[in-house]
């Protein structure tokens, strides 16, 4: 090998040294910044208005992700939420993982999410969103839906906090329509 190529060589081999230092700096402050800013072990929130319970959350796990640029709450644990409504109604809403995202108010349930209402009403499927602005629930994934007026199944369907409004897709089953 020449003089030439060896000092071209070993230029290379310091430049790829430098490089994976730098690589290496770069991975560990892109790691450090995504750390959650708060950690919670057995969470139990009650959210209130006016004086009034309005619901209440629970989870085994939560991490808080409030400093990053798309802020959210994870709980890879699952949640358990019960609703009241002005009536002292209850719906509560389970799932094995869930995500909140701060800036769009948008919560993602998934794994097992499932709905159960004060009269009866049963929502199940794999991943549910949650607009907490407009209080309406989403899916384009499989569901069932059962009630005391029959039992559905579909995919896709999009429904208020209350379940009075229900817009299903691509759905089969039987349910009584009169009231």
């Amino acid at each position: 090998m020449n003089k030439t190529c060896q000092f071209l060589f070993c230029l290379f081999l310091i430049s790829l040294t430098a490089c994976e230092s730098n690589f290496k700096d770069i991975q560990k402050d892109n790691f450090s910044d995504f750390v959650p800013s708060n950690n919670a072990d057995e969470v139990n929130l009650k959210y209130t208005d006016s004086g009034r319970i309005t619901g209440i959350l629970v989870s085994k796990k939560m991490l808080d992700y409030a400093v990053v640029d798309f802020p959210f709450t994870e709980f890879p644990k699952g949640i358990r939420v019960t609703l009241f409504d002005k009536n002292a109604k209850e719906t509560v809403i389970t799932s094995n993982y869930a995500v909140s995202y701060k800036q769009t108010g948008i919560i993602d349930l998934q794994d097992k999410v499932k709905i159960v209402s004060t009269d009866g009403q049963i929502l199940e499927t794999e991943q549910l969103y949650f607009d907490q602005k407009n209080s309406w629930f989403f899916t384009e994934r499989k569901y069932k839906f059962s009630s005391p007026r029959g039992v559905s199944n579909g995919q896709g369907i999009d429904f208020s906090k209350d379940f009075k409004v229900i817009n299903s897709q691509r759905i089969t089953g039987e349910v009584d329509s009169a009231d």
